[in-house]
C-alpha cells in the first residue's frame, strides 16, 4: 500500500473512529463490520467481464480466507427499514417549507390542524409523503423533534428534517451523507473524464467573529440554493411511478458546513 493512501484512508477514519467510540465500539467488532464491508463491495464490484466473482476471487481480492467470505456472503440481506422512513418524513417537511399553501402571510411554515382528511397537515402528507398515513408520519416526526403537537396543532421546530431527538434516526442521516460524498470522491478518483461536482471553500484562521458570521450567512445562501433544487427535482421525480428503464436514479446536491478549531500544540499524554 502507498503511503499517500494510508495517510489519506487513517485521515478520512479519524472522524468514523471517535464515532465509534463514543458508543463503546471496539477495534474487534469494527474489524467484523469491516470485513462484510469489503465481502459485500468485491461481491458488487470486483467481478470479471462484467459476471459475478467467485468467492475464490473474492478471497483473492479481499485477503479473507474463502470459508469467512462464504459465511458472510451467508448473512441474511440488510434490512434499512429507516431509510425508506427518513426519505418520506424528508419530502413531508421539505414540502412544508417549500409549498407556500402551507405557509403563513408572512412566507414561514405555517402551524397546521391535524385530524380527518380534509385538515392541512393530512393533506401535506397526502401530496409529499405518499400513501404513508398522516398519522404514521405525525408519530415520527415528533418522536426524532422535527414538529411538536399541541392538541390538534401541529407545529415545525427546525427548517429542515433534523431527527436530533432520536439516535438511530440521526445515525441514518450519517450513513447517507456520509456515503453519499465518499461514492462522489471515489468516482472523481477512478473517472477523470466524467468528473462529478465536488466543490468547496475553506479558511484555516478565520476569526471567530467571521465564523459565526459565516455559520449563519453559509445556512441562509445554503437555503437558498437547496430550495431551488428541490423545485426543479420535484418537476423530474416519478414518485410512486415506476422507472422509466431498468435504472431507478437517485440524483440530489449536498451542503455541509466546514469547522475545525484545532488548538497549535494539541498533543496527548501517555
Amino acid at each position: 500500500m502507498s503511503t499517500t493512501l494510508q495517510k489519506a484512508v487513517t485521515r478520512v477514519l479519524s472522524p468514523l473512529v471517535r464515532l465509534l467510540l463514543r458508543h463503546g465500539v471496539s477495534h474487534g467488532e469494527f474489524s467484523s463490520w469491516a470485513k462484510q464491508a469489503y465481502v459485500k463491495e468485491a461481491a458488487h464490484h470486483f467481478g470479471i467481464d462484467g459476471k459475478a466473482p467467485t468467492v475464490s476471487r473474492m478471497a483473492i481480492v479481499t485477503g479473507i480466507n474463502r470459508k469467512e467470505v462464504k459465511r458472510l456472503l451467508d448473512l441474511p440481506a440488510e434490512i434499512e427499514p429507516g431509510i425508506g422512513k427518513h426519505n418520506r418524513a424528508l419530502r413531508v417537511v421539505t414540502g412544508w417549507l417549500q409549498d407556500a399553501e402551507f405557509h403563513d402571510e408572512s412566507g414561514e411554515p405555517a402551524a397546521l390542524n391535524y385530524g380527518d382528511s380534509e385538515e392541512a397537515f393530512n393533506e401535506l402528507v397526502k401530496r409529499y409523503g405518499g400513501d404513508v398515513p398522516a398519522r404514521a408520519v405525525l408519530d415520527e416526526l415528533v418522536r426524532v423533534g422535527t414538529v411538536k403537537q399541541e392538541g390538534a396543532t401541529v407545529s415545525l421546530l427546525t427548517h429542515g428534517y433534523v431527527p436530533h431527538e432520536s439516535q438511530a434516526a440521526m445515525l441514518d442521516v450519517f450513513a447517507t451523507s456520509a456515503s453519499d460524498l465518499l461514492e462522489t470522491l471515489d468516482f472523481n478518483l477512478s473517472d477523470n473524464k466524467n468528473r462529478r461536482l465536488q466543490l468547496s471553500v475553506a479558511y484555516d484562521n478565520v476569526s471567530d467573529e467571521g465564523m459565526t458570521e459565516f455559520r449563519t450567512l453559509g445556512r441562509d445562501k445554503a437555503m437558498v440554493l437547496l430550495r431551488e433544487l428541490d423545485q426543479w427535482l420535484k418537476q423530474h421525480d416519478l414518485g410512486n411511478k415506476p422507472p422509466e428503464g431498468d435504472t431507478k436514479n437517485r440524483v440530489g446536491l449536498g451542503l455541509y458546513l466546514i469547522e475545525d478549531n484545532t488548538q497549535a500544540g494539541d498533543g496527548h499524554e501517555s
